[in-house]
């Protein structure tokens, strides 16, 4: 039977690779790795440093391929997710077929944790589903960047007896969520938090968690959101791309 491990690498630092996870990525004998092109090679290049890393036996293969296109922004969100996945279903269907033989094992590396905003896990079980061939898969827990942020600040994710709310970029320009003390939010493209109209709420911000590039601001939302803006710009215009994570709460209770 041929098994797939979907494996946490965590949030930019090998050093968050869990013993768990470099026991799985000993197993498998080909990686699928998607190419994102030039502007996100740091992160196949973070993908691969892993590999050399943890991998003892380096007679693994790794097999590139392209993923669908970006959304645009004018197309109907769950629309467009929905489309993207059929097209990685489609996608990782055909890898598992043609580039594994019988009784290999696939590794799907996957940044922070497979739980939170991947969706690595349903195509799978997509595919388990049809029943074309008989595979099976495995979930290997990362550290996520909620986890390295809170670290990186020294702070608790949640209050006492309080709890945490995680949301997108996209839904908190919606609104600050009705009765939330701990905000997290992932997936920002826009800058959300100027959405956000008590300037008084604290803010923890941190952008490419636990690599070389790693920037952390923190303070009320009023006196640091143009420093985020600016810095996180800046390091757009630099990279090409923007990973960034942030915590906010209202004052203590």
């Amino acid at each position: 039977m041929k098994k797939a491990f979907i494996i946490g690498i965590g949030a930019g630092n090998p050093d968050y690779v869990t013993i768990q996870a470099v026991k799985a990525l000993n197993q498998v004998d080909v990686f699928f790795i998607a190419d994102k092109g030039t502007e996100k090679a740091d992160l196949n290049r973070l993908r691969r440093e892993v590999c050399d890393r943890f991998i003892e036996d380096k007679r693994f293969r790794v097999v590139e391929f392209q993923p669908p296109a970006r959304i645009t922004q004018s197309a109907p969100y769950r629309a467009g997710i929905e489309l993207c996945n059929e097209e990685l279903e489609a996608s990782y269907e055909k890898l598992l077929i043609e580039e594994m033989a019988e009784g290999e094992r696939a590794g799907f590396l996957v940044w922070g944790d497979p739980a939170l905003y991947d969706s690595t896990m349903r195509i799978l079980a997509r595919i388990r589903a049809k029943g074309k061939f008989d595979f099976d898969y495995e979930v290997i827990p990362g550290i996520s960047s909620i986890q390295a942020l809170t670290a990186k600040h020294k702070i608790p994710l949640n209050r006492i007896g309080e709890a945490v709310h995680i949301t997108t970029g996209r839904k908190l320009a919606e609104g600050y969520p009705d009765n939330a003390d701990s905000v997290v939010v992932m997936l920002d493209s826009g800058c959300g938090f100027r959405n956000v109209p008590d300037k008084d709420i604290e803010i923890y911000w941190g952008a490419y968690i636990g690599t070389e590039d790693e920037i952390l601001i923190a303070g009320k939302l009023g006196d640091v959101s143009d420093d985020i803006e600016r810095r996180r710009s800046a390091a757009r215009e630099r990279k090409g791309w923007t990973m960034d994570t942030y915590l906010m709460r209202k004052g203590t209770p």
